[in-house]
């Protein structure tokens, strides 16, 4: 990093701001604050005039890499403002926090390393521990609980060198058709799901870990993929208002460093007919202006479909920036894209103005997580960080809180004393996991006194002849379809701590608490049913 360069900053700047950032000092980079838009210390304006114009559109970019040794030449070459990580890139918590300083000490400004982590189906470091997701949060209603999970996720992330989450996901998924949301989302309460995305904003920061909260404008009531179409919302500008605006304006209002865009056309909204990334009136008239947001806006990837079916690779980044983007997630060619920017500044179609109020936001938010100090990872300590008793307390309290009793006809559950045929996709650890807490499973339903059978996102298939109990690993809506059930519940994931939480509901160990974050069954959003535990094992 530029040291030397800091240090004569330091130097000018020190009777206004004593260590005010670089490698000796900086500004609060393991607390939240409420401040998206502070005053920019006055080191960085200094700090921006000393870089060159190539090293200023290096910035903009956060590209993926194959190679550790393809990451460092992107970094010297173009002075990239970050990275991501994807499982290819973290083999284990060691190498992660190796690799991670060694881009930092490549780079020239600090990095932005960061990752997709939602937890729950997107899931990108495989030694973290293993939480269900946002939508099994928005059915246990804690934002002690979301917080907390967030926390947990952002200290994991820290101790490997990541410093930048890119959650949570803010959208309010009022369509059970929606096939990218689902339950990435908290639910589809829109004041439900603000409290969750504002504690989980402040879990990540906490931390010292960026949040991102995304999808800018709200991707939550779509039938379409924008990884591989271009959809279209119609919301009205009431209609945003009241749904899909709450959960955004509470991660502003937690202080969340960034906010990623949506590739979705909004045409009640914006009448350009552009895909709300490339649309000025998206993200400088709403962001900007409407919600006062004055942090980081990152597009999503650059290689979906839904920001290139009309523009071309090269076009897209300029139209971004202009639009009012400060960074861009993973171009499809990194030399296009930066030699796009490049020549657009030299030609004036980006002004040097808008240029800078992007590198200085940008700079701004690595002063506020502290990268200026020059913090590294220890590879030594990193293993131990993984999955510690107390985080996968955590884990286990949020799978807990969540497991939902949407139908109980007849008392069919809990299954204490009956024996149990379990079948359907992913079963086999519900077996084990049945097992382990007394419940008698049987290899036949013709042996069986209940058929519990699972289902992910289809149609359960349910057997006729013994009264059955539907379990949904995954989306809720598919106990739309389970009417022919006995009992009905709700786990919201099939990781490993949620399998175990339904077992022990289905014994009836565990009463379950959580309540329907989404209308599924023909219940309404906050239906759920309970027993009594035993009040000893």
């Amino acid at each position: 990093m530029r040291t030397s360069r800091c240090a004569a900053l330091l130097a000018a700047a020190a009777v206004v701001l004593p260590l005010a950032g670089c490698d000796t000092g900086g500004s609060g980079g393991a607390t939240s604050g409420t401040s998206a838009a502070p005053t920019p210390s006055p080191w960085i304006a200094g700090y921006l005039r000393d870089m060159s114009l190539r090293e200023k559109v290096g910035q903009l970019f956060v590209p993926a890499f194959s190679t550790p040794a393809a990451a460092r030449a992107m970094v010297r070459r173009y002075d990239v403002g970050g990275l991501i990580y994807f499982p290819r890139n973290m083999k284990s918590p060691a190498a992660t926090a190796a690799l991670s300083n060694d881009l930092q000490k490549a780079a020239r400004t600090p990095l932005l390393l960061s990752v997709d982590e939602e937890q729950g189906i997107v899931s990108r470091a495989p030694f973290l521990t293993d939480f269900p997701g946002n939508m099994a949060l928005g059915a246990g209603r804690s934002t002690t609980n979301a917080r907390e999970a967030a926390r947990v996720t952002a200290s994991e992330l820290r101790a490997v060198g990541i410093n930048q989450n890119y959650a949570p996901d803010a959208d309010v998924n009022i369509n059970p058709a929606n096939p990218v949301i689902g339950v990435r989302s908290f639910g589809a309460d829109p004041k439900a799901v603000a409290s969750l995305v504002g504690a989980s904003v402040a879990g990540y920061q906490d931390a010292g870990v960026a949040a991102t909260a995304k999808h800018f404008p709200g991707h939550g009531d779509t039938n379409v993929d924008s990884h591989t179409g271009l959809p279209v919302i119609r919301h009205s500008t009431t209609q945003w208002n009241r749904i899909d605006a709450p959960p955004f304006r509470a991660a502003i209002g937690a202080g969340v460093d960034a906010i990623m865009s949506a590739h979705i056309v909004v045409p009640r909204l914006d009448r350009s007919g552009k895909p709300s990334t490339l649309s000025s009136g998206v993200l400088t008239g709403m962001l900007r202006g409407r919600l006062g947001f004055q942090g980081v806006i990152i597009t999503d990837s650059l290689l979906m479909a839904g920001v290139r079916e009309k523009y071309g690779d090269a076009s897209v980044p300029v139209r971004a920036i202009q639009a009012g983007a400060d960074q861009l997630l993973m171009p499809p060619s990194l030399p296009k894209a930066f030699d796009a920017v490049l020549k657009a500044v030299q030609k004036g179609t980006i002004s040097r103005k808008r240029l800078d109020e992007s590198v200085t936001r940008i700079l701004r938010l690595k002063e506020r997580r502290g990268l200026f100090k020059g913090l590294t990872a220890d590879p030594r300590k990193a293993q131990a960080a993984m999955r510690t008793a107390a985080h996968r307390r955590v884990a286990t309290t949020v799978a807990e809180h969540s497991i939902t009793l949407v139908r109980n006809d007849g008392g069919t559950l809990p299954l204490r004393r009956r024996a149990a045929f379990v079948t359907g996709p992913g079963s086999g650890p519900l077996r084990t996991a049945l097992r382990a807490q007394g419940v008698r499973v049987v290899g036949s339903a013709r042996m069986a006194d209940v058929t519990v059978v699972t289902v992910f996102n289809g149609r359960p298939v349910i057997p006729g002849g013994k009264p059955a109990v539907v379990v949904a690993l995954a989306r809720p809506y598919a106990l739309n379809d389970a009417g022919r059930a006995k009992a009905a519940v709700a786990a919201y994931s099939a990781s490993g701590v949620s399998v175990k939480a339904v077992a022990r509901v289905l014994s009836g160990k565990l009463g379950p608490t959580g309540k329907l974050p989404v209308k599924a069954a023909g219940k309404p959003i906050g239906h759920g049913l309970t027993y009594a535990a035993p009040s000893s094992p």
